[in-house]
Formats: C-alpha cells, sequence, structure tokens
C-alpha cells in the first residue's frame, strides 16, 4: 500500500534496509516482478506494465543494484552493453547502423567520462565504478522520463560515488524524474 509522485526534474529518494520492500517495488513499476494490485499513471494517463521491455517503451528505465547479473553483459563488449536495451526501439531496418551506434555510445561515454581504452572492450575489464557508468550508459541512450537508480553507488569508490551523485542532478536539471534507492540515509539525504 504505497502511493508516492516524483515530478519532472526532481529526484525522489527512498530509503530502507534490505528486504523492506523498496527494491521489490520498483522492481514492480519497471515490469521485472509482478505488480498485484493499484495503478501508476505517467504524464496524467494510467499505465500498466507487466514487462520491461513495456517500462522502456513508456520512458522507464531501471539501473538495478545488481549489475553484474541483471544490468550487464560483462563478456560483451562495452559498446554491446549500451546499445542492447535500444536495438528494438533504433534499428528501423534489418541492418543494424554501426556507425550511428558507435558514435552514440562514444558520445555517451565521453558525457560519462567513462575511462576505458576502447568501447569495444569487455565490460569485464572496468572498474565497478565504469561498470556502473555503461549501466547509466544504456538506459540514457534511451532517452527516459523516468530513471530508477537502485542502489547506485553499491561497490564504487569514493570518486564514482561524487561523479554519479552529480550526474543524478544533471539528469533531474534536464526535466528527467529520478528515482534513487539507497540503504544508506544520509547518501538519499544528500
Amino acid at each position: 500500500n504505497i502511493t508516492f509522485e516524483v515530478k519532472r526534474g526532481e529526484i525522489l529518494g527512498i530509503s530502507g534496509l534490505v528486504g523492506s520492500g523498496r527494491s521489490e517495488t520498483m522492481r514492480g513499476i519497471f515490469g521485472m516482478d509482478p505488480i498485484t494490485s493499484g495503478k501508476m499513471y505517467l504524464d496524467g494517463e494510467e499505465i500498466k506494465i507487466k514487462k520491461p521491455s513495456q517500462a522502456i517503451k513508456h520512458g522507464i528505465c531501471m539501473v538495478n543494484e545488481d549489475r553484474k547479473n541483471y544490468g550487464l553483459a560483462l563478456h560483451r563488449s562495452i559498446r554491446e552493453n549500451m546499445a542492447l536495451p535500444t536495438l528494438p526501439i533504433k534499428q528501423k531496418a534489418p541492418l543494424l547502423n554501426k556507425r550511428k551506434e558507435e558514435k552514440d555510445c562514444q558520445d555517451m561515454g565521453k558525457m560519462l567520462t567513462l575511462k576505458a581504452a576502447s568501447i569495444d572492450h569487455d565490460a569485464f575489464s572496468l572498474s565497478g565504478g565504469n561498470q556502473q557508468k555503461v549501466v547509466l550508459a544504456k538506459w540514457l541512450l534511451a532517452d527516459p522520463k523516468v530513471l530508477i537508480l537502485d542502489e547506485p553507488t553499491r561497490g564504487v569508490d569514493v570518486g564514482a560515488k561524487s561523479e554519479i551523485h552529480s550526474l543524478m542532478c544533471e539528469f533531474a536539471a534536464k526535466g528527467m524524474a529520478v528515482i534513487m534507492i539507497s540503504s544508506e540515509l544520509p547518501e538519499v539525504m544528500g
């Protein structure tokens, strides 16, 4: 029995202990877990989401707390990881526009200050902070209206944590609605 609202340009922080239902609620909104009751509205219209592909079509994207199992294909390239969720949206023909994909991924890597020798290296080779940036990049390429970040700074160094916090503020300033979940109350309040 949860009711909340997040508007464009806002960051909604959700905090709670592991097992309190915070992640499960967001997984339900993104279509990863079933929702048994209630209603969701986006831009004033009721939406029903039963799977992540429907959430993505509505402009809702989620950076899951478990990037290694749900966020990345570790033995695929950085470029492939970034491009994967938007393939059905951006691919207009039977063949991929590799040049556009390459440019989009390079631009996103620069914007997020991704530290990698090449976007054609495996995601496995990156540090935790840079892996998290790849997960962020793949969802930003989907141009979300709502970005859900579940424990976005877990397992990253202090520098990457600060960068991720700054990026969240930038996303909100550009009109994105951001929902951030953390078990660390000071992080949510910050």
